[in-house]
């Protein structure tokens, strides 16, 4: 009995680990990147990245092999369901373009005592910057304190010391690359307390 058990474990072996690919755009692995929103993208992604990976989920043959499977109207339902996605992802992205299009920076110059200013600059999320980077990257550029405050709107703005705001406007249009027409310097000044 004991030379059975024996047997038995010897033949059971660990299982390996297995290599999978992860899609670059939407972290999915390829096989999954139909149920995403961005499968045309996923799709180009993969065909530049992993062409064989590629060939082999969506060359014609695998492509007929995969509907070939599906009753008559299921495959209808197929299309008709991947059209409807590639038409929503396609408008999502021109949404997304259109607003970043139309989104406005403002760069405001606060007089905070007699000769002492604070820029503040808003508006810079919608354009995809995050708020905290370009804060930091500000501070160690015009060196300068620079954070990043929540508004009484409820948005956010990154605040610095100091009259940067030429600086500022040259770089959001330079580097960032915001149109000019999209860019506003407004000049505030504090009221005294009475």
């Amino acid at each position: 009995m004991a030379s059975e058990g024996t047997a038995a474990e010897s033949t059971l072996t660990e299982p390996q680990a297995r290599h999978i690919t992860y899609c670059g755009v939407c972290t999915l692995p390829p096989e999954y990147c139909e149920f995403g929103g961005t499968a045309k993208k996923c799709k180009e992604w993969l065909e530049k990245n992993q062409p064989d990976l590629h060939e082999k989920l969506y060359s014609e043959e695998a492509v007929a092999a995969t509907l070939a499977t599906l009753s008559v109207d299921a495959q209808k339902r197929a299309v008709k369901d991947s059209q409807k996605k590639e038409a929503k992802a396609a408008a999502a992205e021109a949404k997304a373009a259109e607003t970043k299009a139309q989104a406005q920076v403002l760069i405001k110059r606060v007089e905070r005592n007699k000769r002492k200013y604070v820029t503040a600059v808003s508006g810079l999320e919608a354009h995809g910057m995050d708020l905290k980077k370009v804060a930091k990257e500000w501070g160690k550029k015009f060196a300068t304190g620079s954070s990043v405050t929540k508004t009484a709107s409820g948005g956010e703005e990154v605040v610095m010391q100091g009259d940067n705001s030429d600086e500022i406007f040259d770089w959001v249009v330079d580097v960032a690359g915001v149109p000019e027409a999209n860019v506003d310097c407004i000049e505030d000044k504090k009221k005294k307390g009475t």
